[in-house]
């Protein structure tokens, strides 16, 4: 009697594990599972050759891609400088040596984008607005635009910052994106949290000049909000007429206000987005400007100053009605508290939440305290497709027609883009145990997102592909094609 007691116990408790992982390791059809890949302060890529540092983003891609990563937010503007061939700025010091072209030429953001859509894969293109030096000791080299009007730029704590204030500089800055936009086939542009610089305690960011020109009888605050909301403004009329397919994305410091403050603020008591950074990014979501918000959360469940439980359920509630929400995730404090499972429950639960982004995307690269390991047995085991955005369009391509079967090849014809919305750039492939089993809507049957037209079936079953444009409207379904 006591043996079937303790049986009975046993396989209870082993349904209950199952229950459990089977809860954590459901594949979402949606989710938004970015990566952070910065290059400030990286010193690699000025220590490595031209293929060395191909060779390495290729590495950094696949083992991304491998852990189910299907955005890659890469910095190509870390401050006021290029990893890519621009029209206004100098290459950046992290890369090469005095604003030089690197040798042999190759051009950093147009590889990674090739590399990553390869890999059906979105790229974003991330840019720092304001910050141009990170250091009193840094030298600008010759022909930067500080050299020519060292009157629109501030120093505060020894480094060097565009003055937001000033118009010409929110003009250069959206020249900028626009350039990259017309130039690049970026999925999309990221900001990160820094607008005007975090303050130090006893000193002032000299900005009275433009101020006193510019404020036109508002208070200081409010004025340099002000500045900051035209810059994101700008920018996302930019994108819209240039390419509306490109989402625009901020990724904000994590508390936008605390309660104290603002009846409507998170019960926290750290550093305030809205006062200190001057960055009120729920209004850009409420005005459109602004396609998506990762919010960097990156604290422990409990901090005391700024929970992580506390704010996820604040983002979730007062963000992601008009636009997406993801949130930010810090790979070391997540792995360190080993509350990885706890997160993205969290997440995936919220009502308005849609994905994740991982800080630094070179952490899931390094497997950082087992981080790539769960993601590819529990949490990501299946590919996921990027979130649609219905504001910007919501036809679906046509389905698939044609496909063709050599031995185990599916093979089907391309459809020529014509530099719009309803591009197709990406197909999604479907596997199933038999006809009867057929719903894409199940994310567990999703086991590729690919570029090329064609996908080589190792596993017997029954397979589908769908179409995706360039904001991830998905086609119906192909006819099945049965792999024995």
């Amino acid at each position: 009697m006591k043996d079937q007691t303790i049986k009975k116990a046993i396989l209870l408790l082993a349904i209950t594990v199952f229950i459990s992982i089977f809860a954590v390791a459901q594949n979402p059809k949606r989710e938004f599972r970015g990566a952070w890949l910065n290059t400030v302060w990286q010193t690699q890529y000025r220590q490595q050759t031209t293929e060395c540092n191909k060779a390495y983003l290729c590495h950094q891609l696949d083992s991304l891609k491998a852990v189910g990563i299907n955005v890659i937010i890469f910095q190509v503007r870390p401050q006021s400088d290029a990893f890519y061939a621009s029209k206004y700025e100098p290459w950046s010091r992290f890369l090469t040596d005095n604003g030089k072209a690197p040798v042999p030429f190759w051009d950093p953001l147009e590889f990674v984008i090739t590399e990553a859509h390869a890999r059906g894969m979105e790229l974003h293109a991330w840019l720092n607005p304001y910050r141009v030096t990170t250091s009193a000791k840094q030298t600008l080299p010759k022909g930067h635009i500080y050299h020519k009007y060292p009157k629109r730029f501030i120093r505060y704590d020894g480094k060097l910052y565009f003055d937001p204030g000033q118009p010409e500089n929110r003009e250069f800055i959206g020249k900028i994106v626009d350039d990259i936009v017309s130039r690049y086939d970026v999925d999309g542009i990221h900001f990160d949290d820094y607008f005007y610089p975090y303050p130090i305690a006893g000193k002032k960011f000299a900005d009275d000049s433009s101020f006193a020109k510019y404020g036109n009888g508002m208070n200081l605050g409010d004025w340099r909000r002000k500045n900051v909301d035209l810059l994101i403004e700008d920018i996302h009329n930019r994108i819209i007429a240039r390419k509306p397919w490109v989402r625009f994305g901020v990724s904000p410091f994590g508390i936008w206000r605390n309660k104290k403050t603002d009846p409507r603020g998170s019960d926290t008591s750290g550093l305030q987005n809205y006062d200190a950074l001057y960055a009120d990014v729920l209004l850009w979501e409420e005005k459109g400007w602004v396609d998506y918000l990762i919010p960097q959360l990156y604290w422990e469940l409990n901090h005391k100053a700024a929970g992580y439980l506390v704010l996820v359920d604040w983002w979730s509630r007062n963000a992601g009605k008009k636009r997406h929400l993801f949130i930010g995730q810090d790979v070391s404090r997540t792995m360190g508290e080993k509350s990885l499972e706890k997160k993205i429950s969290l997440t995936r639960n919220a009502s308005n939440i849609n994905g994740n982004c991982w800080w630094p995307g070179y952490s899931l690269s390094k497997n950082d305290k087992g981080v790539a390991d769960s993601l590819i047995t529990r949490y990501q085991q299946r590919p996921s497709l990027v979130p649609a955005c219905p504001w910007i369009a919501e036809t679906a391509p046509n389905p698939i027609d044609k496909l063709k079967l050599s031995a185990r090849k599916i093979t089907w014809e391309s459809t020529p883009r014509r530099g719009e919305i309803s591009d197709i750039v990406r197909y999604a492939v479907y596997r199933f145990d038999s006809i009867d089993d057929i719903d894409i809507d199940n994310g567990d049957a999703l086991v590729d997102i690919i570029e090329e037209c064609c996908f080589e079936a190792n596993e017997p079953g029954v397979y589908l592909v769908t179409a995706l444009d360039r904001i991830n409207n998905e086609s119906d379904a192909s006819f099945p094609i049965i792999i024995k």
